[in-house]
Order: C-alpha cells, then sequence, then structure tokens
C-alpha cells in the first residue's frame, strides 16, 4: 500500500534549504582543502595519521562526492549517513578528549560536531524530498 504523503510549502523550503546548508558546509571545506592540501596534509599529521597528503586527497574526494549528492539528492540517505560517520571521526580525531586540556574551545568544537550529526542522522532518515531530488536511494525502495 503506498501512501502519498503531500508537504506543505514551509517543509519543502525548510528541506532544500537544509540540503543547501549540508552542501555549504562540505563546499567550504573541500574550498580549504583544494586551495591549501599541504596544509591539511600537515594538520592531519599533527593528528597523529599515516600517509597525511593521501588522507587529505581522500578528505577531498568524500567532501566533494557528499556535495553533489546534498544538492542532487542523489543517493541523499546514503550520504548522510556517510557523512555523519565522517563528522563523528573528525570530532574524536581532532576535536576528541585529548586536544581538551590543551585548549576547552576544542570542547565546544567536539561538542558541535554532535549537533551537525543529529541533523545527518535525521535528513538520512527523511530523505532529500521531492522538490530539485534525483531521489535516487536505497536499492528496491521507490
Amino acid at each position: 500500500m503506498s501512501s502519498q504523503i503531500t508537504q506543505s510549502p514551509w517543509q519543502t523550503a525548510a528541506l532544500v534549504v537544509a540540503r543547501l546548508i549540508f552542501a555549504g558546509v562540505f563546499l567550504m571545506a573541500v574550498t580549504f582543502k583544494f586551495m591549501g592540501m599541504d596544509a591539511t596534509a600537515g594538520y592531519i599529521a599533527a593528528a597523529g595519521f599515516p600517509f597525511p597528503l593521501f588522507l587529505a586527497w581522500c578528505a577531498a574526494t568524500l567532501e566533494v562526492a557528499l556535495v553533489l549528492c546534498f544538492l542532487t539528492g542523489a543517493f541523499f540517505s546514503q550520504a548522510a549517513l556517510v557523512a555523519a560517520a565522517y563528522v563523528l571521526f573528525l570530532g574524536f580525531a581532532f576535536h576528541g578528549p585529548s586536544h581538551w586540556a590543551g585548549n576547552q574551545a576544542e570542547f565546544g568544537f567536539f561538542v558541535d560536531h554532535f549537533s551537525f550529526l543529529a541533523g545527518l542522522l535525521f535528513a538520512a532518515v527523511h530523505g532529500p524530498g521531492k522538490v530539485l531530488s534525483l531521489n535516487s536511494g536505497w536499492p528496491g525502495r521507490a
């Protein structure tokens, strides 16, 4: 049994704005990486990860893919779940408890990741909406 859920104009607008915000955050992140890939690699190396330049390029590639998914709505739920895992990893790896003693502002950065994580999980559950969306999603799901 298929049910059609009607969205009000404000709900539709909210979904589009949310997708633009998600895309914008990752677009800013990847832009900074492309403007200074060596600086990004240095930041990754300072956190203790091996192969920092390779990981910087991997992060940039992932972020470009996320931007495309959020803008088009293609594979939106999957992208939101991947982004949620990525944001959780970034929170712990670069702003986690080991960083708090040196700079209490790091705790605030850490907590901010959870707000973004919550939004991404909510988006993964509810999808991209029907406006300006390719709606490619889980196999076998309409």
